[in-house]
């Protein structure tokens, strides 16, 4: 049983210093003498007990702010291209948080309301990475959320609250923090209804969950069970304010294309198509409106509620080799850097790495696809890597394609 606070100073429940209990808040013994000592008007006493308190705004305050160029700068670091997506996300997150701690500095009763964001791009180019480095730099803590696992409640499945749980559980159990996150709920785009109009059977794990999410995305208090599963009875619920967490979705959205090329009047079935380039497509779905979403399966109450929207561009091979190569976290740094640990030089010539982009696209499995190829290419050079202690290994292109042995001097 976790020991009863004094909210005044911080101090712990003991027999030396008793703290009392009330409604709404606690008082140890000590800051009682103090309280009374200050009513009394003697307040020269020494009270060396009461730590330096910080009030709620000075704790707020350790987030440092950065401007929206800084936290682009930050992304820039990690994520290679989606310059339109970082931008929308960099300024979203300057906001929301500017929102959380400078609402004071203005004295008005102007209200500002939080800019959620939706994310669209196909898997693999950096949905997940963009919100998990944000979150990293900002030292807040980020849940993410599988929406595809999201039930009604009362249905098997894990509830929509749950996402909510697992925010608290990465702030260490801290509410105050958790109420300042981020949480990432991806594959957004798999609870989409099957037509625009209102399902007449239930749809538990499509339009019922987007009604589930309006209440925790626009904010309110809700009541949480605090290891997650299903609220019991006589289970303590955890009450959470999802007002000031700013929440972005993210989805692939497989098959928007089609939908705003009809409404831009071009063929989609039959004769006379002109089909187009990647790069065109690609253009094609920067041009998503909110009608598009609705005509897609997502009801307008939650489109409003995700108001900044950014898309992400399909990755090409050019932007699979600067992902290898540039980031803080490329693949290839961190493989030169496990080589070096064993005292062993490695090399990576350029049409490797064309060739490794070109494998990556082939499997459509974007980025993330790009460590399970050089998993499976370096393991047998990792196997022997403490025998080519001093030595210089060097990985061509028909090492990536297995038909050579890697080069070894």
């Amino acid at each position: 049983m976790s020991k009863i606070i004094c909210d005044f100073c911080g101090a712990e429940d003991s027999a030396e210093n008793p703290v009392i209990a009330g409604e709404n808040a606690c008082i140890c013994k000590a800051c009682v003498g103090a309280a009374h000592d200050i009513m009394s008007g003697n307040i020269s006493e020494n009270h060396d007990h009461l730590p330096a308190v910080q009030n709620d705004e000075e704790k707020k305050e350790e987030i440092k702010l950065r401007t929206p160029a800084e936290l682009k700068a930050i992304l820039d670091d990690y994520v290679i291209g989606q310059e339109r997506a970082k931008k929308v996300l960099s300024v979203a997150v300057y906001n929301h948080y500017k929102r959380i701690f400078r609402h004071n500095e203005i004295d008005d009763d102007t209200e500002l309301n939080k800019s959620n964001v939706l994310l669209i791009g196909p898997t693999g180019s950096g949905k997940t990475l963009l919100a998990q480095t944000i979150s990293k730099y900002l030292d807040v803590p980020l849940a993410i959320a599988d929406a595809t696992s999201l039930t009604e409640a009362g249905y098997v499945g894990d509830d929509v609250e749950n996402v909510v749980t697992r925010l608290v559980q990465a702030a260490g159990g801290d509410i105050e923090k958790a109420q300042r996150g981020i949480i990432f709920i991806d594959e957004v785009d798999k609870v989409a209804r099957m037509s625009e109009n209102r399902s007449i059977t239930r749809d538990v794990s499509g339009e019922g969950v987007q009604q589930a999410l309006l209440k925790i995305v626009e904010g309110s208090v809700v009541n949480v069970p605090p290891k997650g599963g299903r609220k019991h009875p006589g289970q303590d619920a955890l009450q959470v304010d999802t007002t000031n967490i700013l929440f972005v979705c993210g989805g692939a959205f497989d098959g928007l294309e089609d939908i705003i090329k009809k409404k831009e009047g071009a063929n989609v079935l039959g004769f006379n198509q002109t089909v187009k380039s990647k790069k065109e497509d690609d253009k094609l779905i920067s041009k998503v409106e909110t009608d598009d979403l609705v005509k897609y399966g997502l009801i307008p109450e939650l489109i409003g509620r995700l108001h900044m929207l950014a898309t992400l561009n399909e990755i090409t091979e050019e932007d699979m080799v600067h992902i290898l190569t540039e980031p803080k976290n490329a693949l290839i740094k961190q493989y030169i850097k496990l080589f070096e640990m064993d005292d062993v030089n490695l090399e990576f010539d350029k049409e490797a790495l064309l060739e490794l982009a070109k494998l990556a696209i082939e499997r459509k499995t974007g980025a993330r696809g790009l460590r399970s190829i050089l998993e499976d290419i370096m393991l047998d050079i990792m196997y022997d890597l403490p025998d080519y202690k001093n030595k210089t290994v060097t990985i061509t292109k028909d090492v990536v394609l297995k038909v050579e042995e890697p080069k070894i001097a």
